[in-house]
């Protein structure tokens, strides 16, 4: 490495945020940029490990440890601290199609298994990533690269996500005609509608898609097959299918009072402000509004964490986030060591936003929702819930024990429930005869992605359900290998 006392001489810093009570108002990125000479003292912290475990991503105990698209961040760490700006994005590139994503709305596991981290703070590696990529696009390096050669092969990629995208560009590089289905108006999935706007900005977003499109990827929005385009003329016009739909089935709450007005899915509540957002300004009023209002958020996730952010900047009257968990521990315990995603408590930009407006993080733990109750019209008024202590035993099954007493009741006119995601939706993989799995996943082998159809591949979330974007682009980077060599015989794909 360029300067090997540099994590000796230089504390971890990563992108500076805006101030909590200015930004929520406004929907603009809540970050600031870093100075390149900042970035380079994060480079150089980076250790020349001898064995590094940041670039390699696996799951250990059903969490992400390192990075599963097996970025080359040693090498790009290096080359930013030397200033070699342009090799650093080239190296970035190799391993990861849309790195601007994942330095912006990836949770980092490379951070979790970064050598340094075992006794100091990680190296602030997706800071890194990100500047490298800015900077990529600020000098004019990103341009577009269309394949020199087409072959004659057409396929068809169904979902717009990351994945979605992943799959589609290595197609493309490796010269198929390459045609995107998206049954939303904008592409982009869950990047566009499922991340709020101060958090992955649609303009950046959009930049990439424009790339894509120069490159010679066709985009059809709003038309989602099946429906405006049937599967009969699907399987006449293409050679291969890659299923990349994710997981847009809702975890529901099963309890009283759930069919009451004002209990929403998260995604529904992200999805209608942004949409309305990027339409008018929210204008034309068609999403759903926390003005006013007591709102809860069950759910302890990032999805969760983007509701508390724009229900902020709806101007909510108040604002509380149950978690089913207990509250984590500052540090990692003796269970939970080195490489191992840290299970630690962490305070997010939605909780820095909501204790700077409310005076506290919202945040209560160990809460079970029992009920809803509504007024005469219907709507909802109140959640109850009731505490609960959690025990895991040694084979590692979780049991939750009420605790009698603790029952409170919750002012509430808006329910957001952010407890994640069950599944693909199943309509679209019947009407193509698409076997599922016991979870209700396409089956399909990681590593293979064929399902039962032999022209049919399945990718990301829709294939391993709800996951990461960095799982997401890795299969769909896999996937587009694997579809290629059933195309060609062969592949030059990684």
């Amino acid at each position: 490495m360029g300067k090997p006392t540099g994590f000796r001489e230089y504390q971890r810093q990563a992108w500076p945020e805006r101030d909590p009570v200015q930004r929520s108002k406004d929907w603009c990125d809540y970050t600031l940029p870093m100075t390149e000479e900042e970035v380079k003292k994060q480079g150089s912290r980076c250790m020349d490990c001898g064995i590094p475990t940041c670039h390699m991503g696996t799951e250990i105990n059903g969490l992400t440890s390192g990075c599963p698209v097996y970025h080359l961040i040693p090498e790009w760490n290096d080359l930013v601290y030397q200033g070699q700006w342009k090799k650093a994005l080239e190296r970035e590139h190799q391993m990861n199609n849309f790195p601007e994503f994942t330095g912006m709305a990836c949770p980092a596991p490379c951070e979790g298994a970064c050598v340094l981290g075992i006794n100091e703070p990680p190296v602030a590696i997706r800071a890194v990533e990100r500047a490298i990529i800015e900077k990529g696009f600020e000098e004019g390096w990103v341009q577009p690269q269309p394949p020199r050669k087409r072959t004659d092969k057409r396929v068809a990629v169904i979902g717009s996500g990351p994945a979605g995208l992943a799959c589609a560009d290595q197609l493309n590089k490796a010269g198929h005609n390459v045609t995107v289905f998206e049954k939303h108006d904008r592409a982009g999935g869950l990047l566009t509608y499922g991340i709020p706007e101060m958090k992955l900005p649609y303009n950046i977003v959009e930049r990439r898609l424009s790339l894509l499109k120069e490159e010679g990827i066709t985009f059809l929005t709003s038309t989602e097959v099946g429906k405006e385009f049937p599967v009969s003329v699907l399987y006449q016009e293409f050679d291969a299918v890659v299923l990349c739909g994710g997981a847009a089935v809702h975890r529901d709450l099963d309890v009283e009072g759930r069919n009451l007005k004002g209990i929403h899915f998260a995604m529904d509540f992200l999805h209608a402000n942004t949409k309305s957002l990027l339409d008018s300004a929210l204008q034309d009023g068609k999403y759903i509004t926390a003005k006013g209002k007591n709102v809860i958020v069950i759910g302890g996730g990032d999805t969760g964490t983007d509701c508390i952010a724009t229900a902020i900047r709806h101007n909510c009257k108040s604002l509380v986030q149950f978690d089913i968990y207990p509250h984590k521990p500052s540090e990692r315990l003796e269970e939970n060591p080195w490489p191992q995603w840290p299970v630690i408590h962490r305070v997010e930009y939605g909780q820095k936003e909501a204790a700077s407006a409310f005076g506290k993080d919202p945040r209560t733990y160990e809460v079970l929702t029992k009920k809803f109750t509504g007024d005469e019209n219907g709507r909802v008024k109140a959640v109850h819930t009731i505490q609960v202590h959690t025990e895991i035993s040694e084979t590692g099954e979780r049991k939750r024990t009420e605790l009698q007493g603790t029952e409170k009741v919750w002012p509430a006119e808006l329910v957001l429930l952010a407890i994640g995601f069950s599944g693909p939706e199943q309509g679209l993989l019947k009407t193509l005869g698409v076997h599922t799995d016991e979870r209700s996943n396409v089956k399909a082998e990681y590593g293979v992605y064929q399902t039962n159809i032999e022209n049919v591949f399945a990718a990301g979330d829709m294939r391993r359900g709800q996951s990461l974007i960095v799982w997401a682009i890795n299969e769909g980077r896999e996937a587009a290998r694997e579809c290629d060599r059933y195309l060609m015989g062969e592949t030059d794909l990684p």
